[in-house]
């Protein structure tokens, strides 16, 4: 039997529902070098461990050529996965439009976000995810990340738990434009790449 189409009406109806424009009434701090912040109350010992705990060594040799943040990977975790799903962002961005990840209908899932930080703390990061139906948007989600220092390991950010929409007006092809920004709007990474809701995994 052929899968049903949900109509504009219906479209419109879950962007409605899933509109929250709550805005996070958030005011960034005065961005600071790494050198600046390490040269700050120096004398003060207990306040110098401190920042050695939170930092690191962060003199680590970073390349000067890298970027700053640099996001790796985006994995979609579920339990049931009969496959790990994972994209490797620092491939070809283009070809993840060309493609589809399967999720079964009703599933629960994390997306995790894998980045580095590599010479200057980075404040405010958050990851932003707008999700269209047959170019409609129908959800918009932000994610606050943190404030993060540089350290040669990756960084994990886990989005809370989600389910997968399921129903026969669910099945189908979701395009979802994913941004990785911070509190000065750095665009650190923005891709594309899209998601197929199935009965079962392989259909």
């Amino acid at each position: 039997m052929a899968e049903q189409e949900p109509t504009p009406e219906q479209l419109a109806a879950l962007a409605a529902a899933n509109e929250e424009e709550g805005g996070v009434n958030y005011k960034p701090p005065a961005q600071k070098s790494l050198a600046e912040i390490q040269e700050l109350d120096k004398d003060d010992e207990s306040l110098r461990k401190y920042k050695e705990a939170l930092l690191g060594n962060a003199q680590a040799a970073a390349d000067p050529s890298a970027p700053n943040v640099q996001v790796t990977r985006l994995t979609l975790m579920c339990e049931t996965a009969p496959n790990p799903l994972t994209l490797d962002l620092q491939g070809d961005l283009e070809a993840f439009k060309k493609q589809s990840f399967v999720l079964k209908e009703g599933v629960e899932y994390k997306i995790k976000i894998s980045f580095k930080v590599n010479k200057e703390i980075v404040s405010g990061l958050k990851y932003v995810q707008h999700t269209f139906r047959k170019g409609v948007r129908i959800d918009k989600s932000d994610y606050m990340v943190g404030s993060y220092g540089p350290r040669p390991a990756e960084y994990d950010f886990l989005t809370p738990l989600e389910e997968a929409p399921k129903g026969m007006l669910a099945r189908g092809t979701y395009n979802i434009k994913s941004k990785f920004t911070d509190d000065d709007k750095h665009d650190h990474l923005s891709w594309e790449w899209n998601l197929n809701i199935k009965k079962e995994w392989k259909d």
